[in-house]
C-alpha cells in the first residue's frame, strides 16, 4: 500500500511545474538562482519522497507565503497563507477523497521575515484577528490539519536559523499538543536565505532521521 504524502510549504518546498497553478515558485530550471538548485531531483522533498518511498499526492507550497494572515504585502487571508490554502483543500474534499498517511509542513520563515505580530500561543476559541498573528496561526493551522488527517503522521519542520525563539518554541509546543513529529533544522547551508544543493540534502537528512525512527 502506498504511503500517500502531502506537503505544505513556502519557497523552500517549491519547484516550477510541481506546485499548484498560480502559486509563486522560487526554484526553477528556466530561471536558476544563486542556490544552484536547478532540478527537482535536488529538492529536499523529492529526495525524501524517493528515499522514504512516499507517494506524493500534492505539494501545496507557495514562495513567500506565511502561515498567518499577515504577509509581506499585508492581508493574505484569501490568497497565499498556509491557513487559507489548507482550508481550500478541506472545502474541496481533498482529505475525504484521498487517504493521507503523511504530511510534511515547513513554514513560518516568512512570518518571521515579514515582521508579523508574534502574538501568544492559544489552542481554542480562535477569532479571525488571532490568525493575523504568528503563534495563534501556527496553532490553528496544526489543529485544523490534525482534524483533517487524524491518523496521519505529521512532520513539523522547524527552520531554526531564521525563526525567532518565540516562534521556535511555538512550533515545539504545537508538536506536543497536536502529536506532531518535530524535525529541527539548524545550521542549514543557504545562499540568499534559501537552501543550496547541499542545503537541500541537509534538510532531507534531517527529515529522514525522524522518518526512520
Amino acid at each position: 500500500m502506498p504511503n500517500n504524502a502531502v506537503i505544505f510549504g513556502d519557497s523552500y518546498s517549491t519547484f516550477e511545474g510541481y506546485n499548484p497553478k498560480g502559486y509563486a515558485t522560487y526554484y526553477s530550471i528556466q530561471d536558476p538562482n544563486e542556490s544552484g538548485v536547478t532540478k527537482k531531483e535536488e529538492t529536499w522533498w523529492h529526495q525524501v519522497m524517493d528515499e522514504g518511498h512516499f507517494n506524493l499526492l500534492h505539494n501545496n507550497s507557495w514562495s513567500g507565503s506565511t502561515i498567518c494572515y499577515t504577509g509581506y504585502d499585508g492581508d493574505c487571508s484569501r490568497s497565499s497563507s498556509f491557513i487559507y490554502r489548507l482550508e481550500q483543500k478541506i472545502e474541496e474534499g481533498f482529505f475525504e477523497q484521498n487517504e493521507i498517511n503523511t504530511v510534511f509542513v515547513m513554514g513560518a520563515t516568512n512570518d518571521a521575515w515579514c515582521g508579523a505580530d508574534c502574538g501568544e500561543m492559544k489552542y481554542d476559541n480562535f477569532e479571525k484577528a488571532d490568525l493575523y498573528k504568528v503563534l495563534p496561526a501556527i496553532s490553528y493551522f496544526f489543529k485544523t490539519l490534525r482534524n483533517a488527517v487524524p491518523q496521519a503522521k505529521i512532520y513539523c519542520m522547524i527552520n531554526a536559523d531564521y525563526l525567532t525563539p518565540e516562534i521556535t518554541k511555538g512550533f515545539q509546543d504545537a508538536c506536543g499538543k497536536y502529536d506532531l513529529v518535530e524535525v529541527y533544522i539548524k545550521d542549514l547551508p543557504v545562499a540568499g536565505g534559501h537552501p543550496t544543493v547541499e542545503g537541500m540534502e541537509y534538510i532531507k537528512n534531517c527529515v529522514m532521521l525522524q522518518v526512520n525512527q
